[in-house]
């Protein structure tokens, strides 16, 4: 940061677009994929990109950019290592929250739900889609714990490739998927004079939505 910058003083004013509970989609996740359509068409540079925030055992909050990778009528899914720092607060309280933030279009989508690992088979699907250093790394990895130094890192991916050779390399048992299932959905326009638009889902009764207007 340059010397002297005032932090309090940077602003941006929004004014591309307008929301109104009129215009959205009567369920949340019909409305999110009509907006991360429009994210694609904009060329938002991953847009699939996601603040997770999970809460651990005693309450304390953490945060960490992870990406989306499926939306359906479960939720929003996501991969990771079941042992890292995430996987290991999801299962001590598997209430979480995402944020999506598309500043191209001057957009937030926030997300408050529970948390469901995905069954394996299905995590295994997805896993061999991906490019085999990723597959590599995903064995070479002791996710969220304490290394002496990058060396060792390399080291454990070098025995891993040894391992395995020119064989397939299959989805550990330690790796996998959650799907957060919404409970609340709010969708975030940015307007003129911190005047945004907010709209909000909220889980009913009978698994209905509620659809309302906030305050900015």
């Amino acid at each position: 940061m340059s010397k002297g910058t005032d932090i309090a003083a940077l602003r941006q004013e929004y004014q591309r677009l307008s929301l109104d509970v009129h215009d959205v989609a009567s369920d949340p996740l019909t409305q999110f994929s009509t907006w991360f359509q429009e994210a694609l068409e904009v060329e938002v540079r991953e847009p699939n990109a996601m603040t997770l925030a999970t809460v651990d055992s005693e309450g304390k909050p953490a945060a960490r950019i992870v990406l989306l990778k499926g939306v359906d009528e479960r939720g929003f899914s996501f991969y990771t290592n079941h042992e890292s720092r995430k996987g290991v607060e999801l299962a001590a309280n598997p209430s979480a929250a995402l944020v999506f933030h598309w500043m191209a279009l001057e957009r937030q989508v926030r997300v408050e739900g529970t948390a469901t690992k995905l069954d394996h088979e299905e995590a295994s699907a997805y896993f061999v889609q991906r490019p085999r250093g990723s597959r590599l790394g995903a064995w070479a990895s002791p996710q969220s714990r304490m290394i002496a130094s990058r060396e060792v890192l390399e080291e454990r991916l070098v025995e891993i490739e040894k391992r395995f050779g020119e064989r397939d390399v299959p989805c550990p048992s330690h790796w996998g998927g959650y799907v957060i299932s919404p409970s609340r959905v709010e969708f975030w326009q940015g307007r003129p004079s911190r005047l945004h638009d907010r709209v909000v889902y909220e889980l009913g009764a009978s698994n209905r939505w509620k659809v309302s207007r906030l305050a900015p």
